[in-house]
């Protein structure tokens, strides 16, 4: 399956293709070769895409993130919130409801909306602190499903560094700050490691989502840190790993999940929405 960016027809846009799009109408006309043969244009497709090796089957590559079966294949779709307040000032978030999604951060959001408009989600879960909120009203505003709020999408909770700024946490709380922004799996606060507290959020989340999925394609809202604790539980790494993995302000990360629970990366941190006007067209 391919995910690609479709701009709109108008003004320069007109006719062009971006995320490795370019070349799929000249592949379909003259077929995709192959090293042990020539496959012909209608056996190189796939629910309308060139074969990849998104269409090979991935059992075993992951571990299971639910301990019963699924009835379908779920395509999981996630997002992260618009640029907020804090984001803008350079403040630590962590779970404080006090910082809001910024004019850019709703711009951000709208722009997602108008990428996935083509995808027929059936629902939408998100966070319920605001930035993440009001990133999830926007993109799902002409949907007619009624937004699904977890907590275990919740940012994890970052006490007495919540609300300062960067420059201000690291002059007040230096070893803190320290070990927060560079060894994150010993990040501790008065006995608890909000990221290894993190792991078990996103696992959590995991298994929220599937178990309450009725459709086969499923819309996520969240933050960054949880988000990347969803990716790294998926592909099996640890707290230790929690840097590994970034992803902006409107970013999006695909994941196809097989009827046994297990788990495979499609897109990550995708941001031509961000750049050009167009849709994500096929999942």
């Amino acid at each position: 399956m391919h995910l690609g960016v479709l701009p709109t027809t108008t003004g320069r846009s007109k006719g062009r293709t971006v995320c490795g799009a370019a070349t799929q109408v000249k592949e379909r006309e003259q077929g995709v070769e192959e090293r042990n043969g020539t496959l012909s244009t209608e056996d190189s497709r796939l629910s309308g895409g060139l074969l990849t090796g998104g269409s090979v089957d991935f059992s075993g590559a992951t571990n299971p993130l639910i301990r019963k079966a699924l009835e379908t294949e779920k395509t999981i779709v996630m997002v992260r919130h618009g640029l907020s307040t804090w984001n803008f000032e350079g403040r630590v978030q962590g779970s404080s409801d006090k910082s809001i999604l910024s004019e850019t951060g709703i711009w951000q959001a709208e722009r997602c909306k108008e990428a996935l408009s083509k995808l027929k989600f059936e629902q939408c879960f998100a966070s319920p602190i605001s930035r993440a909120k009001t990133s999830a009203e926007v993109i799902w505003s002409d949907r007619e499903e009624p937004l699904i709020f977890l907590d275990s999408l919740r940012e994890a909770n970052l006490n007495i560094l919540e609300g300062m700024k960067n420059s201000e946490a690291k002059e007040l709380y230096p070893e803190l700050f320290t070990s927060w922004r560079q060894d994150p799996m010993h990040f501790e606060v008065n006995g608890v490691y909000p990221v290894r507290e993190l792991w078990d959020h996103a696992q959590n989340a995991w298994e929220d989502i599937l178990t309450q999925a009725t459709g086969d394609l499923v819309l996520v809202v969240a933050h960054k840190s949880v988000l990347r604790a969803m990716l790294c539980t998926a592909l099996g790494m640890g707290p230790d790993r929690f840097r590994a993995i970034d992803i902006n302000n409107g970013g999006i990360c695909v994941f196809s999940i097989n009827t046994s629970g297990q788990p495979m990366l499609k897109s990550l941190n995708l941001t031509s929405h961000l750049q050009t006007e167009g849709v994500y067209y096929q999942l």
